[in-house]
């Protein structure tokens, strides 16, 4: 098995000792960060903390893979106690695997495991996993079932409203999952056949979320984009939490953003400087945590968010894509900064 990295507390207590609906009424906006694959590594995920996301979630792992011990697998969740409220959600078709992935996370001591039945991605749906159970409602159900009853921590599942816009068995699929003991539902609003084109439909979460026997907390996922529209589908379809995902890749501020705009506070968009330092800031966290060539190569996916709408930026953008090494990175980051010094 994979070591795990010295700064998880593996004796830490986990702070959900009340319920997940608990913690939740204890923030005045609970954000969470969606878990994206080769995006939401622990680099990233930090960076997001520091700016006002109060949930995490690893990448998803697959449950296969962690009852290998595949050494990649145990990276995605290894976490520190900085990341805490923190999820590390699987993904899985088999009862045996995934209730034994879930043993495997829970000795990790994340605050709760979070079921992906959501992921629309060609290669998981053709195993029978993520979104593809929605083909088989009483096979989720019986899965999550057997993950509840195998594990102590609270479990969470993220799915979507159904497989096509033909079949949208989102209200009695939360229904089910309830009754057999999940504490959370994350709904991304779109079906498997629209993948992330189209216009998430929040209507049906709202009707979940609002309907008087569904008593867990729904959390909301697809399109919240600016803090504007996060705060108005909150309040239009009475969502508990919000979870935020494509929006804040190269844009972690928008967590904080959200909450200034909750309490009345002026939003600044950050300068280029800012984005400068974080960018900095990211790379260097991820260099440290994973080596500096992994670091610097998976960066690539990172800059066109953090640098969106700098005129000119191109030909900088050309550098930190060709770099190899951290110092070309933040050489270019210093070329930028010199073209721009008032920005």
């Amino acid at each position: 098995m994979f070591p795990i990295f010295l700064y998880i507390f593996a004796e830490s207590k986990s702070l959900f000792m009340n319920s997940f609906k608990t913690l939740l009424q204890n923030i005045p906006f609970p954000l969470f960060l969606a878990p994206m694959e080769e995006v939401t590594d622990s680099s990233f995920r930090l960076i997001c903390k520091s700016f006002g996301a109060d949930f995490l979630i690893s990448e998803f792992v697959s449950s296969e893979a962690l009852i290998r011990d595949v050494d990649k697998s145990f990276r995605k969740i290894t976490f520190s106690n900085e990341e805490r409220p923190f999820g590390i959600q699987i993904f899985g078709h088999d009862e045996h695997s995934l209730i034994k992935a879930a043993q495997i996370a829970e000795e990790l001591n994340p605050d709760f495991i979070d079921i992906n039945w959501g992921c629309p991605v060609k290669k998981v749906v053709n195993k029978g996993a993520g979104s593809a159970i929605l083909k088989e409602i009483p096979k989720m159900v019986q899965l999550t079932k057997s993950v509840v009853n195998a594990v102590k921590l609270p479990v969470t599942v993220k799915t979507r409203l159904g497989w096509d816009q033909t079949d949208k068995p989102i209200v009695e699929v939360t229904h089910k999952l309830q009754d057999v003991g999940i504490q959370a539902i994350t709904i991304h609003g779109r079906t498997r056949s629209q993948l992330y084109s189209g216009e998430a439909d929040w209507q049906l979460i709202g009707e979940i979320s609002n309907a008087p026997n569904i008593i867990i907390p729904v959390i909301g996922n697809g399109d919240i984009n600016t803090p504007e529209k996060a705060l108005a589908y909150k309040k239009k379809y009475g969502v508990n939490a919000i979870m935020i995902g494509r929006a804040a890749i190269g844009n972690p501020w928008i967590f904080n953003e959200i909450k200034k705009l909750l309490s009345g506070d002026k939003i600044q968009p950050p300068t280029l400087q800012e984005r400068i330092d974080v960018m900095a800031t990211h790379l260097k966290t991820a260099s440290a945590i994973k080596g500096e060539r992994t670091a610097v190569l998976e960066m690539r996916r990172h800059y066109a968010g953090y640098f969106k709408g700098v005129k000119n930026f191109k030909p900088i953008k050309m550098r930190l894509m060709h770099a190899i090494t951290i110092e070309e990175c933040l050489d270019a980051l210093k070329s930028l900064e010199s073209e721009f010094p008032d920005c």
